[in-house]
């Protein structure tokens, strides 16, 4: 019987034990493990004991664009054609991932940029009906990602740094007419971090809680996506820079509500001065 062969790709950044062990639940369905340690400290002993594991502390936070990159070059130099990204905090209940490769083997994928399954997390998203379909943005954490594809469409954008790095793979994906294909029968457990909902005049608002360097990438490389892909996607990116009810969140529910609003003050004003890559202190 064919199998596929496939990389993984997980970025590391302060990682806590439940992080480090949510390894353990995808490292034995895959060939090899590039693990991208962006932490201040090395980590390498605190992860699992596995050959298939290839450590690279970077000494440095590089973002995820970067790292992602690399480990896909890296893949492709071992002829592999599929790299598995994963978040830290993402783990693969039993038997999807060998399920997907499968599915993947009995698949035409020349037109696929992005396998996934259906990520089961606390935002309140309907599942869609049907078994399989193809949305136009997925996030990064558990994509099998075509690396003959990600080659062509020149791969992550870097000088993303964080935020928005997976929206705009997408974008490009099926700027360049390509899909996602996405099994809804199949599902990986994503933790979102500390997100909550509140009523507010009988509408549900979205409370993220994310960090203010958060807000100025957020904040500044989505208005890069929009002028990006505005013609391609305008209602899409019309969407993508509308951040009052963010902003109302944050004034009601969040903690630093001032730090986090001056983060996206200076991140609109770094996008208007064409500042990219890591430029948040």
């Amino acid at each position: 019987m064919m199998q596929l062969k496939v990389a993984g790709v997980v970025v590391l950044y302060n990682p806590t034990d439940e992080d480090i062990s949510n390894i353990n639940s995808y490292i034995n369905d895959i060939d090899i493990l590039y693990v991208m340690d962006n932490s201040s400290k090395k980590n390498d002993t605190r992860l699992p004991k596995n050959k298939k594991i290839n450590y690279i502390f970077n000494n440095a936070n590089l973002g995820i664009a970067e790292p992602l990159n690399r480990a896909a070059d890296l893949a492709r130099k071992e002829n592999i054609n599929w790299l598995l990204t994963m978040d830290q905090d993402t783990r693969f209940n039993k038997g999807v991932i060998k399920e997907i490769k499968n599915r993947i083997l009995n698949t035409d994928c020349k037109k696929i940029g992005i396998v996934t399954p259906w990520h089961k997390t606390k935002l309140k998203i309907e599942k869609p009906d049907p078994k399989m379909d193809y949305p136009l943005d997925v996030m990064t954490s558990g994509n099998f990602v075509n690396l003959e594809i990600h080659k062509k469409i020149g791969g992550f954008k870097d000088y993303l740094f964080i935020d928005g790095v997976d929206i705009e793979y997408c974008l490009n994906l099926a700027k360049n007419e390509y899909k996602i294909l996405r099994f809804d029968d199949l599902e990986i457990d994503h933790n979102l971090g500390d997100i909550f909902y509140r009523k507010f005049f009988k509408k549900d608002l979205l409370i993220t809680n994310h960090s203010a360097m958060r807000r100025y990438y957020q904040c500044r490389n989505y208005h890069y996506i929009r002028d990006l892909y505005k013609n391609d996607f305008p209602e899409f990116c019309k969407i993508l820079v509308k951040f009052k009810s963010i902003l109302l969140g944050i004034v009601l529910y969040e903690k630093n509500k001032f730090s986090k609003i001056k983060a996206y003050i200076k991140g609109y004003r770094d996008y208007k001065k064409n500042k990219k890559g890591k430029s948040y202190e």
